[in-house]
């Protein structure tokens, strides 16, 4: 392909997200230790189911998938999903210190659950966390109107709860239990 176009982007991006997070096995592929998965198998499994996606259109996709949802290893030779994955995988993180607070963007009706209940990870391996809060928002408004929940992230830290950040970014926990939330004041008054 020469050309680009966003929802082609948007397509192949999605197709990766299902096969490399949540249903690998869809296309007999196997993911390794760390989430990994050969280039050239993810390619030929594609083309055996009817899809055929070459070198250059799935570099073009990972370097330039707005969530940088996907990474190359160092030698380009195997790919895989940063984190979001839904079946058991081992992607190899390790816990770092987190900023003194972190953003989770969730909607309206979502809220007083969470704050009684605490962030569970539900069927992924952690909780998704941002250190901008602009990034919480756009997530948040995925699911209606959007509130910024603020997460004591140092506190939890220092209580003894990890923290893992993604290659692309993305803070990661493996919950966040009620102490350590807050509603971010701009947004306060919207659940009132």
């Amino acid at each position: 392909m020469d050309i680009y176009t966003s929802d082609q982007v948007i397509k192949i991006s999605k197709m990766l997200s299902k096969h490399l997070r949540h249903k690998p096995q869809a296309l007999g592929l196997t993911l390794e230790p760390g989430g990994w998965v050969l280039v050239d198998t993810l390619l030929a499994a594609f083309e055996r189911k009817g899809f055929v996606l070459d070198w250059a259109t799935l570099e073009h996709v990972v370097e330039h998938n707005d969530k940088q949802r996907f990474s190359f290893d160092p030698s380009h030779s195997k790919i895989r999903a940063n984190q979001g994955h839904s079946v058991p995988v081992d992607l190899q993180l390790e816990p770092v210190e987190p900023p003194e607070v972190l953003y989770h963007g969730t909607a309206t009706d979502r809220v007083q659950s969470i704050l009684s209940s605490g962030l569970e990870r539900m069927s992924r391996h952690h909780v998704h966390l941002s250190s901008e809060i602009h990034t919480a928002n756009a997530v948040g408004s995925r699911y209606g109107k959007p509130v910024i929940l603020v997460v004591a992230a140092q506190n939890m830290h220092q209580a003894g709860y990890l923290f893992y950040c993604s290659s692309n970014g993305v803070w990661l926990s493996d919950g966040v239990p009620p102490l350590y939330l807050s509603v971010l004041s701009v947004f306060r008054d919207a659940l009132e």
